[in-house]
């Protein structure tokens, strides 16, 4: 018997039990995931998740009567509805407060720059950081990482001001007021700003994944960095994109603080939020106005995120097998 002969299956036998373990533990996993008790508690949680838009329907098709004496759970026993509330909200709106139609186009028109600024920005500083060799990239990273930690509030007087009247040292201007206020530039500025941190981690964790094979491979065929990122990285790259892009049009749709603070009280510029801030009034009455309203501004995140499904469950997947 040789040496080789001798030592074999010694070699082999703690590596078949590894694998056989671990086809223990992932069959497990599959049984109990998959068992009936868990798909119960799923649907429980589902439904949990949905009771509350449910009633936030319900109530934006009651009478203001019926709100105000009754739970909306009583639809059920006593049905009635009406499309009154919808057609306020939308069509007619006040003297003082314009109709919910036209602050559609405002919302529109920063969400969609907000969400594709710091997804181009991003995408190429981590490729940057992940596949550029150079000298401080760690310190770099881990400076970008720990942005996140700085509470967006913390932010917003800074950065207005800085908008407004400009950077001054002393008697020195370092940078001359912007110009800029009262319109959408330091919504898309600010937006972009706190984005950028989460981001560029995001993607960086994703794009540091890719095979060295293929990059090394587009090297040598003569590729250069932009054309390497251009046909190797950002095909790949797509499912990560779309899931970060998705997260952020939902934020950014649904951003009240931001679009209030740096859109210089106009309600030229205000987003859809603002108006639904709006709704309630002094006194908090018109819950027929507000729900109505709230239910219209879910559409469009909800069709966004529909529409992106498929993306977005790649990129939650991806990295978490190899193979």
């Amino acid at each position: 018997m040789t040496a080789i002969e001798e030592i074999a299956p010694v070699n082999l036998t703690p590596a078949r039990t590894k694998s056989k373990g671990m086809r223990l533990t992932s069959r497990k996993q599959n049984n109990i995931f998959g068992s009936p008790i868990a798909s119960f508690f799923a649907i429980v949680i589902a439904l949990v998740w949905t009771i509350p838009t449910f009633g936030l329907f319900i109530s934006s098709i009651r009478t203001p009567a019926d709100i105000n004496n009754t739970g909306w759970w009583t639809f059920f026993t006593n049905p009635s509805f009406t499309l009154e509330n919808y057609n306020t909200v939308l069509f007619e709106g006040s003297s003082v407060t314009p109709p919910l139609s036209l602050y559609f186009l405002n919302s529109f028109a920063i969400t969609i720059p907000a969400t594709v600024f710091p997804v181009v920005i991003a995408t190429f500083a981590a490729y940057a950081l992940a596949w550029f060799d150079f000298k401080g990239r760690d310190l770099l990273f881990y400076t970008i990482f720990a942005m996140q930690v700085i509470p967006l509030q913390l932010a917003l007087i800074p950065l207005l001001q800085l908008f407004a009247n400009g950077l001054k040292i002393g008697d020195a201007t370092l940078l001359p007021p912007l110009g800029i206020t009262g319109t959408y530039i330091p919504i898309w500025i600010a937006h972009t700003m706190f984005a950028m941190p989460i981001a560029i981690f995001l993607l960086h964790n994703f794009l540091s994944q890719i095979p060295r094979e293929l990059m090394e491979a587009a090297r040598v065929d003569g590729a250069d960095a932009f054309k390497t990122f251009r046909m190797v990285v950002l095909p790949l790259s797509i499912p990560a994109i779309a899931s970060f892009a998705i997260f952020q049009f939902l934020w950014v749709w649904n951003d009240l603080l931001v679009g209030l603070t740096f859109g210089g009280g106009k309600r030229e510029i205000a987003p859809l939020m603002v108006r639904l801030a709006e709704l309630t009034g002094t006194r908090g009455g018109d819950w027929e106005l507000l729900t109505a309203g709230a239910f219209v501004s879910i559409i469009v995140p909800v069709a966004v995120f529909f529409a992106l499904q498929r993306y977005f469950v790649r990129g939650l997947l991806a990295g978490s097998v190899k193979g």
